[in-house]
């Protein structure tokens, strides 16, 4: 983000050692334990809405398994690989096909799948032809359900109103279904009602989307606490709707309905035939069969499974309901404290920060716990309120200082708050103590870890080097253990202390072969050989290492160019080199069944603006799970969400950075390299001096090319402009009455954006690396690091950018616009064949 210098926080080498982007924002719909909560992700909640009974078991078709967390869109860092061939990895830049030993792949372009029965295709042709004729109401449904604004809502309804048949159901639908989200029932319940009549005929009298009707319109009902409408709108819904979604989700839904009308035997007919099936194993499922058993009076049945929902299922909303009937019931105190504990680590260790500071201190505050157990229940609390920044020196002290883990945990406590101060004497003196009152703690490895980044910043390497160092020595095993143990190799190196350097590089690529920092001890091992040592053979060893087993890496590209440069080198064969292995890359295909009725129909929710049920349609498809993914993505970006489409491809092959371009199907590729607004980011690119594939790089990393995308920092659009930056931008353009809003207009923030890193390329001698540093860290943050002096090159500056986030902003960018060209070469090829 431009203009940013003051912005980066010193958390980034707090206890997280890699920094990932969070997801650009976007409304969406989470759906957990029945529930939904839409939200924007980005900049403030548009509409929230909670309710137990709202969509209740579509997380069935979603999330299997008895644990299951809320998650967002964020994509999970992959992992690199190990000696074991099906481990994955992250980031890079490609390189020439000539140094690369051929990765393990299968591409499937066209899979045998069995022939859809009758039934089946006449539902695809229907569906089909409901998705040809309402296509003109995509857009106005996805801004119904983006933004449900008066004007919104006006033109979806007037889309409705002069359309007729499976159109018109279509547009009937988006708003019933947007106004069930905005609580409002009635008006729900009679867009559903003329969404079930347009698209009804004699001979069919359930339209395409008939069972979405039907489904909400129960939910409307018994949110508005008409359960006798209700009831009659499930009767017989799988009969009626065999091959829907929901037909899983309707026995939770009536169990639960019955239970608010008094019958939990009712309820409990209804949920005992499912008890054996994977709906079972779900806790909107348990939840609703513990409400039933606590009506019918069997309170033995009804707590124990009160007691289940609520370990086994910790991150749930339905957790929550089940602590509130425990505690109501006098309970909740009663259980396990053990148990207790681990579902209060499980909110902790799922950033539920306030809630686990809560469970914290209600279990250390019951006379059941033993004091040694007390203790760790507060300064776990504790180390909750300091990460809220809520923990005061004075709270700190309160607590008892003791030879436990209790105790370890407050003294790493107490040296944060040292660190947070300044106060270096504080921070050194009380890590001192702990090597020796706690030498084989944890949380003595935090506190050396913590103390290495703090020194760091502060270019001190000799001390950052010690903590590091010793971190390694004492806890090689430790989640920090890898990332401690490259730091104190590269600030040796950076120190020219370049025999001790190759040792900790050669140790790390030995005991952590499967850590993210192995091609950055790969690359600098081998400069050391090829620059202090004078071994070009050995040298070539490690470069070409990189470029098999890393090919999109960020090393990748630089280990190609020395390579180049060493010339005819034979390499030599090291044991330990050739252990590593390519990741090897899984049967992906793009060959989408185009009339399978779930897949028709996910798209023809896209229309309606249903995107919440796009995922759980398709996969109720056979054959999904080689190409759901792929086909979701594709609806996304079919609609301009080519961010969201991205995400979802990241999540589902974290892989592909490791890739060579021909081991994935081409059309992946352009999911996860979009080039939308290529007109104007050619133009604008060339209008001032910039590579086109740089633009679009730098957009990608970004944004994801979310054009609404507005930061924390209040940086907008595809380009991440401040509002200040923008209205300077715009003056020197001539734009005239300049408004911030502009900003999330495509073209407006190409045009300045480009400006800007255009200017920002000046400011840093056209140098990129400068100028990505810059774009994301601030001007004054590149020139303190470039002050620092000493680099022998470009590399070296960009691996000792302090800020985990910033470098790997820096080699992202670089590793984006090797691969834009490389499939933009590859298309040209396959042009002309």
């Amino acid at each position: 983000m431009p203009g940013n210098s003051g912005t980066q926080v010193r958390t980034f080498f707090r206890t997280a050692p890699f920094y990932y982007p969070e997801p650009p924002p976007v409304r969406h719909t989470l759906l957990t334990g029945g529930s939904m909560l839409a939200v924007n992700s980005g900049g403030g909640m548009k509409r929230f809405f909670v309710s137990m009974t709202l969509l209740i078991g579509v997380l069935v078709l979603l999330v299997p398994g008895p644990v299951r967390a809320q998650t967002s869109d964020s994509t999970p860092p992959p992992q690199h690989p190990t000696t074991h061939p099906a481990a994955t990895h992250h980031t890079a830049t490609h390189h020439a096909a000539t140094h690369t030993t051929a990765h393990t792949r299968t591409v499937a372009h066209r899979h045998r799948r069995r022939p859809l029965t009758a039934h089946e295709l006449a539902r695809s042709h229907r569906l089909q032809r409901a998705f040809v004729a309402s296509s003109q109401l995509r857009p106005m449904a996805q801004q119904l359900a983006q933004t449900p604004t008066p004007a919104a809502y006006s033109g979806v309804s007037s889309y409705a109103h002069s359309h007729t048949g499976e159109a018109a159901a279509a547009a009937w639908l988006a708003l019933g279904h947007a106004y069930l989200l905005e609580r409002k029932f009635p008006e729900a319940v009679s867009a559903l009602r003329s969404a079930h009549l347009a698209d009804a005929t004699k001979a069919q009298p359930d339209g395409a989307l008939a069972d979405y009707s039907a489904y909400l319109t129960a939910q409307a009902f018994l949110q508005s606490n008409q359960l006798p409408q209700a009831e009659q709108v499930l009767n017989d819904y799988a009969g009626r709707y065999p091959d829907s979604i929901f037909v899983n989700s309707v026995p939770i839904l009536r169990a639960n309905l019955l239970v608010q009308e008094g019958d939990p035997q009712a309820a409990l007919t209804t949920l005992n035939p499912h008890r054996q099936e994977p709906i079972a194993g779900h806790a909107d499922f348990q939840l609703a069969l513990a409400k039933a058993e606590a009506l019918a009076g069997h309170t033995a049945e009804a707590q124990q499974l009160f007691e289940h929902v609520y370990l086994d299922y910790p991150l749930s909303i339905e957790a929550g309901v089940a602590r509130s009937q425990l505690a109501t019931n006098g309970v909740l105190a009663t259980l396990p404290p053990d148990k207790r504990r681990a579902h209060a680590d499980a909110l902790y260790n799922a950033g539920h920060l306030a809630d686990a500071e809560d469970e914290y201190r209600s279990l250390a505050g019951q006379s059941n716990i033993d004091e040694a157990s007390r203790n760790a229940l507060l300064a776990a609390a504790a180390e909750c309120d300091w990460k809220l920044h809520r923990l005061s020196q004075t709270q700190l002290n309160a607590l008892p200082d003791t030879n436990g883990e209790a105790g370890a945990r407050r003294m790493y406590l107490l040296m944060e708050l040292a660190r947070d101060k300044g106060d270096n004497t504080t921070q050194q003196s009380i890590v001192t103590q702990m090597e020796t009152r706690f030498p084989d703690s944890p949380w003595l490895a935090e506190a050396l870890y913590s103390s290495g980044n703090m020194y760091l910043l502060l270019k001190d390497y000799p001390h950052a080097i010690t903590y590091y160092g010793e971190l390694a020595t004492r806890f090689p095993t430790h989640k920090y253990g890898p990332s401690a143990h490259w730091r104190a190799g590269w600030l040796n190196y950076r120190l020219a202390q370049y025999a001790e350097a190759a040792r900790l590089f050669d140790e790390q690529i030995h005991v952590y072969a499967g850590g993210k920092e192995i091609p950055d001890a790969l690359y600098w091992r081998a400069r050391i050989y090829e620059d202090q040592e004078h071994k070009p053979s050995a040298a070539a060893t490690y470069y070409a290492t990189i470029l098999r087993v890393f090919p999109h890496y960020y090393y990748a590209m630089l280990a190609q160019d020395r390579l180049m440069q060493l010339g005819a080198v034979t390499p030599d064969s090291i044991a330990d080199l050739d252990a590593l292995h390519p990741v090897t890359i899984p049967e992906l295909t793009d060959d989408v069944p185009e009339d399978d009725p779930h897949v028709v129909k996910a798209r023809l929710l896209a229309n309606a603006g249903l995107n919440e049920y796009i995922a759980p349609e398709i996969r109720a498809s056979d054959g999904s799970d080689e190409w759901g993914a792929f086909a979701e993505a594709e609806i996304y970006a079919s609609y301009g969400e080519s961010w969201r489409a991205m995400r979802l491809l990241k999540r589902a092959i974290p892989f592909y950075t490791s890739a060579p371009i021909e081991a994935i199907p081409v059309a992946y590729w352009r999911i996860l390299f979009p080039q939308m607004y290529w007109t104007d980011i050619k133009a604008d690119a060339e209008r001032n001096g910039l590579d086109p594939y740089m633009v679009a790089s730098l957009i990608r990393q970004e944004t994801e090319f979310n054009p609404a995308a507005i930061s924390n920092k209040s940086a907008y659009g595809l380009m991440q402009l401040l509002p200040s930056v923008g209205r300077s931008l715009a003056k020197e353009e001539g734009i005239r009455h300049f408004q911030t809003t502009e900003l999330l207009n495509p073209s407006t923030n190409i045009r300045l954006g480009t400006l800007y890193l255009k200017q920002t390329l000046e400011k840093f001698g056209g140098q990129p690396e400068y100028a990505f540093a810059a774009y994301n860290a601030g001007d004054d943050r590149v020139i303190d690091w470039q002050s620092i002096g000493n680099y022998h090159g470009i590399d070296e500056f960009v691996e000792s950018i302090p800020f985990t986030e910033t470098r790997e902003y820096v080699q992202a960018i670089l590793r984006n616009e090797q691969i834009y060209r490389e499939l933009d070469k590859l298309t040209a090829q396959r042009a002309q064949r």
